[in-house]
């Protein structure tokens, strides 16, 4: 893991190391600092989704990579370092139990006088037909009150539905505008009310800083539109962004943003 973990350091280090936060807010990463840093500790193998997201922002999208040969060859780094076995933890433990004594055995049970043995088993044949008369005697009377049922905690949750329009990998015209078009779910208990998603990246291709979502109860689905102006020039536009609250304060930080990936070209 500690090899893996170095390799991931050493591309953050040649795209001029910047911060995690910085990774994770304006260079568009879909997983929280937290995780990108864990994942260059080398403490245990990331996954394969946290390590393409600290990998695609800093090779692909800083360095210029190229999307496909760099996440083949990520992929089976990451593949070969997960086929590696942890058996660090097994072999401290096989030294531990081989280095110790072997444990003391077990004193003897110690010999219960008859005499005690059956003063004990009359004692609790009594205590047993006390209680069963009183339960048969009482029943239906001084009964504990039921305890108040406590009501579930609200639920705040979403799921990507899909692209309504221009889907991942199409193509626009350069200069001209063209709006995009997300479904979201409320898989939560409670209902959206003044949210909005906010862009969290810079890039080539120009768009309002936040859109607001529609008022959207539980279980039922919002097409969130923003209208965007592509470049005067062809290549690559991608854009990413993030559900907030009426106070701006980002909401689900480990879920992955949902985003805008077309292609600029000549009409």
């Amino acid at each position: 893991m500690g090899a893996f973990a170095d390799r991931l350091l050493r591309l953050k280090e040649e795209a001029g190391d910047p911060s995690y936060a910085e990774m994770s807010s304006r260079l568009g990463a879909a997983a929280s600092k937290s995780s990108l840093a864990s994942a260059a500790q080398g403490r245990k193998l990331p996954s394969w989704e946290t390590t393409w997201e600290f990998v695609r922002v800093l090779a692909v999208d800083r360095l210029g990579h190229d999307l496909e040969e760099t996440e083949r060859e990520w992929r089976e780094r990451w593949e070969r370092a997960k086929a590696v076995p942890d058996s660090a933890a097994d072999d401290t433990a096989a030294i531990t139990s081989n280095d110790q004594p072997a444990p003391a055995p077990s004193p003897k049970p110690a010999r219960w006088n008859r005499a005690l043995v059956g003063g004990l088993a009359a004692a609790a044949i009594i205590m047993a037909g006390s209680t069963f008369f009183y339960l048969t005697t009482n029943t239906g009377q001084d009964a504990p009150p039921a305890a108040p049922t406590a009501s579930a905690p609200a639920r705040d949750d979403s799921e990507f539905v899909g692209d309504v329009t221009y889907p991942d990998g199409s193509k626009v015209r350069q200069g001209l505008p063209f709006t995009k078009v997300w479904r979201i779910r409320n898989t939560g208990t409670t209902t959206w009310e003044g949210r909005h998603l906010a862009r969290i990246n810079a890039g080539p291709c120009r768009s309002p800083k936040t859109v607001a979502i529609p008022p959207t109860p539980p279980g039922q689905t919002a097409d969130i539109a923003v209208k965007v102006q592509a470049p005067d020039k062809p290549g690559n536009c991608r854009i990413y962004w993030k559900m907030t609250d009426a106070q701006g304060q980002e909401l689900f930080p480990h879920k992955r943003p949902v985003f805008l990936d077309v292609r600029v070209g000549a009409p």
